[in-house]
């Protein structure tokens, strides 16, 4: 999930020699490293805590009066080469390397940037056969660079300046999508199973129209062909990469006639594809690419008319959200299931939270991207979505984010507290007493974040009363109740941490650490009453690195690739204070290797027993059973699948699909007044809210939807969900709001928390329950 917040800060750029040609060429962001490429020169920035410009390449009046202005680049996936084509068609080949220079940014030491020495190595002009070509985008791999042309050849270039010729592609694929099989719009997060595409044999069509967009994925062995008549072709690559030109075939034909830009999602293996009605269509590239869902902003009073064909799409760094820009206003962000996170687009009605209140239409300048958006691109851990606003070549906008990454990975996380982190801050969802949830801003200490910048891992202990925040080296313990942080008293100690994971285990903190000089993964426990080298009370080595870890009292639980589960017991010994050394010692209880072809979890978490409180209270039950080890866990893959694991037999139960986030519920409150005891789990998704209870019988726990029981707790499309409250009974869900100062260019981004109560769901199954109990 990722919300924008505060202002949008802007990036000068240089004028170049020609200022009439108002046009970005490139945006890309590699290793920290911003390049942007206009027509007469490229700059390079800092996109790190301290955004400086790194270096830059400005193009003489006779190189561009000669060869011609720049018209397309790349930068090679190492960020030491940018070829760069003009409209001459020569080929400019560049060479980046960092000095040593370091960059002082006003602290006591200087910063870990150092300035870029640009310089050119070799100027070629590309031998085409016509001399009235236009090209599209380039790509490329470690060795070769591949762009399309306007008579439909795929033209194949090397980055040491070799050219291969252009090679005559024929897009006819052995089958294709029937477009006409489809209604013309989706609701916004709905899958469209009841209208699948249909898969037809293809007839063959002469192809005269020019390419004007490749979008290659590697990793998955993709190349898609975009055209400039809407035609979209899926087309397989050899695994060597584009050495092998003659090695790509097409697959299959998609989008037809529609179709302006494309974009790949390599994690969740979705294809989006931006259309000239201004909708964007999510396909699934595990299952045929198949159409998954639809996303646009109709629902919210905007048409084609008023935002254009969409122009741009950028998935962020975990694909789990992307943006969406537009050729005439501005730019949305969506999440996969299609619940709208952020919009620079003002809403015209007054029933969205983000609506502000009506004001006359002079104020529609401080709307940011009004002239349309041109490019995007986030940063490395999507905290900053850079963007270029049509027809503009003096600046680049830059939109702070938070996340929160829910159920996913290494990370702990409680449904209790509510956080929101972004780079250098965790924005947290307080319950005042009015009942009014409000979002507060907490800035990590200037001494930490300064050297260790950005955050990286948040984990909420079981009661939400701590924070755990680890950036890049070390980490920091926050107090809620003290409002105090606890650091590490010897900075060396803290160096010698790089966090790569980050639990609660009742008042210890586990950190996941990645051991550089032996490249080893490693467990580290802390007391949270001392982060020191004396007090830690174990050291476990991995045996590589976890790709999930979760806790539930005295159990832990590690995932390795491709899909070996280790679980231990931790027996603590002594008392946890001080005075008491205390020990820590991990005992394995069980270890499962499970061959699957399934996509490798996103997620785990254990599912404990789940007794009636009628059982505990006459005491029908042992206490010691309450914490005996849990038997079952559930698995989220990163392809939305939720299943249950049966952690004796190694048996893996699906539940449901289109999944995105879930938390278990049962058993982890001992409160009295928690009111979702009953509660199994919820999961959230494109349907909504679903609520799982335990049933008797075979089938272990049953699946209540809330889009069905309450349609006013249906999919959501402007509020997603980050917890719940269980002694109120809701969950707690954030919004954007945009507040409008008079002093200011632009509105200001506002996180906005919301409950919805789910008390009437809750009371529905409990007379249910008891309704089947009176018949038996």
């Amino acid at each position: 999930m990722y919300m924008a917040y505060g202002w949008p800060q802007v990036i000068p750029l240089e004028q170049g020699l020609c200022p009439s040609a108002q046009k970005i060429v490139y945006l890309k962001v590699i290793n920290r490293t911003l390049l942007v490429v206009s027509p007469t020169h490229f700059e390079l920035w800092s996109t790190s805590q301290h955004r400086v410009r790194l270096g830059k390449y400005k193009r003489d009046s006779d190189s561009l009066q000669r060869e011609g202005e720049n018209l397309q680049a790349v930068w090679s996936p190492d960020a030491k080469l940018i070829a760069i084509l003009t409209s001459a068609f020569f080929l400019h080949i560049f060479k980046v390397q960092l000095s040593d220079k370091r960059i002082h940014t006003g602290g006591k030491q200087p910063s870990a940037l150092c300035l870029a020495t640009i310089s050119l190595l070799l100027t070629e002009q590309v031998p085409f056969t016509a001399k009235d070509l236009s090209v599209s985008n380039i790509v490329s791999d470690n060795k070769h660079m591949l762009l399309g042309l306007s008579d439909g050849t795929l033209y194949s270039m090397s980055w040491k300046g070799e050219f291969y010729g252009a090679f005559q592609f024929y897009p006819q694929p052995t089958a294709s999508f029937d477009n006409s099989q489809m209604p013309l719009t989706l609701e916004n997060g709905l899958s469209p199973k009841s209208h699948p595409k249909v898969l037809m044999s293809n007839h063959i069509i002469p192809r005269t129209s020019e390419i004007n967009q490749l979008e290659l994925c590697l990793p998955l062995r993709f190349l898609f062909v975009l055209y400039s008549d809407g035609e979209l072709v899926s087309c397989s690559v050899s695994k060597k990469g584009l050495k092998q030109v003659d090695c790509i075939k097409a697959e299959k034909r998609l989008a037809c006639g529609d179709a302006v830009c494309a974009s790949v999602a390599l994690e969740q293996q979705i294809l989006a594809v931006g259309t000239k009605r201004g909708i964007v269509e999510l396909y699934d590239l595990a299952e045929s690419v198949s159409l998954i869902r639809a996303v646009s902003l109709y629902d919210w009073g905007y048409s084609m008319d008023d935002t254009g064909p969409v122009s741009f799409i950028a998935w962020t760094p975990d694909n789990s959200a992307f943006a969406v820009g537009w050729k005439l206003r501005g730019l949305t962000v969506w999440s996969v299931s299609g619940c709208r996170l952020m919009s620079t687009i003002r809403q015209i009605g007054l029933s969205s939270v983000s609506s502000p209140i009506s004001k006359p239409n002079h104020d529609c300048k401080y709307e940011p991207l009004m002239g349309g958006t041109s490019l995007m691109q986030w940063d490395e851990y999507g905290y900053r979505l850079y963007a270029i606003e049509v027809g503009s070549s003096e600046r680049i906008l830059s939109f702070s984010f938070g996340k929160c990454c829910l159920s996913r990975g290494v990370s702990g996380t409680t449904y209790i507290r509510q956080v929101i982190y972004g780079e250098d801050r965790l924005l947290i969802v307080q319950s005042e007493e009015t009942d009014e949830l409000k979002m507060l801003h907490l800035k990590l200490p200037v001494s930490y974040i300064s050297q260790n910048w950005p955050v990286q891992h948040v984990a909420a202990s079981q009661d939400g009363m701590y924070l755990a925040v680890a950036g890049l080296h070390g980490l920091i313990l926050y107090d809620i109740r003290l409002k105090r942080w606890r650091v590490f008293g010897d900075v060396t100690q803290e160096q010698k941490i790089q966090c790569k994971g980050l639990l609660w285990l009742g008042k210890i903190v586990v950190v996941c650490n990645y051991v550089d000089s032996s490249n080893t993964y490693e467990l580290l426990f802390y007391p949270r009453y001392h982060l020191d080298q004396s007090s830690l009370l174990c050291r476990k080595p991995l045996l590589a690195k976890p790709m999930v870890m979760d806790v539930y009292q005295d159990y832990m639980l590690l995932t390795y690739r491709p899909f070996v589960v280790h679980i231990f017991h931790v027996k603590l010994f002594g008392e946890l204070t001080p005075s008491g050394n205390p020990d820590l010692q991990l005992s394995a209880v069980r270890e499962l290797s499970i061959m699957t072809a399934k996509s490798h979890p996103a997620a785990m978490r254990f599912i404990p027993d789940q007794l009636p409180r009628e059982s505990i209270s006459n005491n029908l039950v042992l206490s010691d059973s309450l914490t005996r080890e849990p038997a079952r866990c559930l698995i989220l893959r990163a392809n939305g699948e939720l299943s249950l694991l049966d952690l004796d037999d190694g048996r893996e139960r699906n539940l449901t699909d289109s999944v995105e986030l879930f938390w278990v519920t049962c058993g982890q409150s001992e409160d009295k007044t928690n009111l979702i005891e009953e509660v199994s789990w919820l999961d959230y998704g494109h349907r909504g809210m679903q609520v799982w209870y335990p049933s008797p019988g075979a089938n272990s726990f049953k699946q209540e939807d809330f889009l069905q029981l309450d349609p006013e707790l249906e999919f959501d499309r402007e509020v997603y969900p980050l917890g719940l409250l269980p002694n109120a009974g809701v969950v707690v869900g954030v919004s954007q709001r945009m507040s409008f100062p008079a002093s200011a260019e632009f509105p200001c981004f506002e996180p906005s928390p919301q409950a919805q109560t789910i008390l009437h769901c809750l009371l529905r199954h409990l007379l249910q329950l008891q309704l089947t109990r009176n018949e038996t």
